[in-house]
């Protein structure tokens, strides 16, 4: 594990506009940097970095946060890659906690297996610079020699161990080129494994390389058309996507991933220019290769062979990407072609034409090759239970509503009935109870997401407290404290006093006080973390509070923090809620947030009657309301106050 001095010294010598700058090109624009969006294609630039709040935010695609999240995003690293990538540009020692000698030892030998396929990678490439024939053939194919550079294509010549001895001339062991599967122990002889084959190299998300492919460049032998490398320490199939590597940041910025079979897909579509594109490698689509795309993007475009095994592989992956939460959809190519040869008689402009016409989602999809339905009615109720089946497996309801609808229009058949069989198909309780909400509760749904209305007062006052407590949270004010007492005679006095305080202590305390609590989900959670954070330290460092939040939250941070400046509160002053400018002082702009708040409170909760106002102290709306009624207070004349419980049975009277 990286210690903590180490990851502290990279956030302290980290520049985010210097980050940035290796991956995308920046204009400086006043005392920012702006410059395209790298998630979208778009052509005004909307992508912003602050160099004096180290944060970045990308207003095309609604991204943002430090550098940390930037390399995440953009490499698709996970938060230690993106230390060490730091820590290497700005020549960081990285200084690890003590392991045990086990994990030592599992980490040498992954590493001494990385460095093994990174001498085989090298070995590889130079031999094909060297074969004339083989360079033909990969140019008879179509691709060029920037494509073939940029996947790293080797090839391995048809000798039994020519590449075992060159690795052991160079001092690499036999246990580790067994282990890596280059080389085949075989009656103590030393085979290469893709000796005679066109070299695939297999990298990981971070661009190492974890195993192989080979193609047979000569079709008159009778062996398999492609090998893989076995499993390994560093190579486990189900885990591992063809062309991640080399993809990844066209998928987030296209916000959609191509799923093709093979690795000719993959490679002939870069050279047509669609790059959005990942192969399973000629196995089963896996769950653990579903959460790798879901880092990505949450839409998947299943582009298989037009063949029966093509068309059951569509079938079998449907499934587990809707039950991953992902959105699919599922284009078929003619008899004979798949997207290699597809690519090469079309070219690109057709053949994005033709996945955007030919997509189906799954439903459509699963009515297309099923015509049997229309004349077959025991076929068409078996087809109708394979989709609600299906449907059964998204995890979002409202999805799941959308779906059923759509089934039912296309049919034409009754909804509820739908709705009916959709619960009797599920066997597991707690689905069975979600899916009768479904049904019962779908307006009750809509209506419940006025909650998250970021037009709202509140939602803004909320807001505008996080943003106070992000930039001057640590600081002191000054302000008048006054409070109200009984003298001796028991009539009221004020005694005002001048009192000192951080701003988050001042915030904190007031609306304890006043028993206030945030009614924003989010903020309330980045309100709370913000508050730990100020007291457990004296000073809370942003940009390691925005990388110990989840994305949602570091999201928001950085959208307040950044865009603080061109928010405008439209027409509040008409509330009574009067909003001080950003750099007026201090304490006053604390005191009179916390004071719009109250009178956004009190407000909300004063009804003009008849009989003058009256006021709802409790309602249905409010966080510690438990369903005993509603209370409400009115005056009634002077020094006489009274109050009731709204009830169909009873009614309670103050005096």
């Amino acid at each position: 594990m990286i210690t903590k001095d180490t990851i502290d010294k990279v956030f302290e010598f980290s520049r985010v506009e210097e980050v940035i700058s290796d991956f995308i090109a920046l204009k400086k624009t006043g005392a920012n940097f702006k410059g395209l969006s790298p998630f979208t294609n778009e052509k005004t630039p909307s992508f912003v970095v602050s160099p004096s709040k180290q944060i970045w935010k990308d207003f095309s695609s609604g991204k943002g946060g430090n550098v940390i999240a930037f390399l995440m995003e953009h490499e698709q690293f996970n938060y230690p890659e993106s230390i060490k990538y730091l820590a290497n540009k700005y020549n960081i020692e990285i200084i690890e906690t003590a392991e045990s000698s086990e994990n030592i030892e599992e980490r040498n030998e992954r590493e001494s297996l990385f460095i093994i396929n990174s001498f085989a990678l090298s070995y590889f490439q130079e031999i094909l610079s060297k074969k004339d024939k083989i360079n033909k053939y990969l140019n008879d194919r179509g691709l060029s020699l920037s494509t073939i550079q940029n996947f790293s294509l080797g090839f391995s010549n048809d000798v039994q161990n020519e590449f075992y001895k060159s690795a052991i001339k160079k001092g690499y062991s036999d246990d580790y080129l067994d282990e890596t599967g280059l080389v085949i122990s075989s009656n103590d002889k030393k085979i290469d494994r893709f000796r005679g084959r066109i070299i695939f190299p297999i990298k990981s998300i971070a661009g190492r390389i974890v195993g192989f492919g080979g193609r047979i460049v000569d079709s008159t032998k009778k062996l398999a058309k492609y090998i893989n490398s076995p499993e390994s320490k560093i190579y486990n199939k189900s885990k591992t996507l063809y062309g991640i590597y080399e993809s990844k940041q066209f998928i987030v910025k296209d916000d959609t991933c191509l799923l093709v079979e093979g690795y000719m897909d993959v490679i002939q579509l870069h050279e047509h220019g669609i790059k959005n594109v990942l192969a399973s490698s000629g196995t089963s689509l896996t769950k653990d290769q579903i959460i790798l795309i879901k880092r990505l993007t949450a839409n998947i475009i299943l582009l298989f062979d037009g063949d029966q095994a093509g068309l059951s592989a569509s079938l079998r992956s449907i499934d587990m990407i809707l039950e991953e939460g992902l959105n699919v959809k599922i284009c078929s190519f003619p008899e004979g072609e798949d997207p290699d040869s597809f690519v090469k008689k079309n070219k690109k402009d057709f053949m994005l034409d033709y996945i955007k016409n030919e997509s189906k989602d799954f439903v459509d999809f699963k009515l297309s090759i099923n015509t049997d339905f229309l004349t077959d009615e025991d076929k068409k109720v078996d087809l109708i239970k394979n989709i609600l089946r299906s449907i059964t497996l998204i995890p979002d309801s409202l999805k799941q509503e959308v779906y059923i609808k759509k089934l039912s229009s296309v049919l034409e058949i009754d909804e509820a009935s739908l709705f009916r069989s959709f619960a009797n198909i599920e066997t597991n309780k707690s689905l069975k109870k979600s899916s009768r909400k479904l049904y019962k509760n779908k307006i009750s749904k809509v209506q419940n997401s006025h909650n998250e209305n970021t037009s709202s007062y509140i939602y803004q006052l909320e807001r505008q407290i996080i943003s106070i407590l992000l930039k001057y949270g640590a600081e002191e004010i000054s302000y008048e404290d006054s409070r109200i007492s009984k003298d001796e005679k028991g009539e009221n006095i004020t005694t005002k006093k001048d009192s000192t305080s951080k701003v988050f202590e001042k915030i904190y305390l007031d609306l304890q006080e006043d028993e206030i609590e945030f009614t924003h989900s989010p903020f309330k959670a980045i309100y709370n973390k913000l508050i730990q954070g100020f007291h457990n330290q004296s000073s809370l460092s942003i940009d390691n509070f925005i990388n110990d939040l989840d994305s949602n939250s570091s999201k928001i941070v950085s959208d307040i923090l950044i865009n603080d400046e061109k928010y405008q509160l439209h027409d509040w002053e008409r509330k009574n809620i009067y909003v001080k400018k950003i750099g007026s002082e201090l304490s006053q702009l604390v005191n009179e947030t916390i004071l719009n708040m109250r009178r956004f409170l009190i407000d909300k909760k004063i009804i003009v009657g008849k009989q003058g106002d009256v006021m709802k102290i409790m309602d249905s709306q409010d966080i510690n309301y438990r369903g005993f009624g509603e209370i409400y207070f009115s005056t009634i004349n002077y020094n006489s106050i009274k109050g009731w419980k709204l009830h169909n049975r009873m009614c309670m009277n103050f005096q």
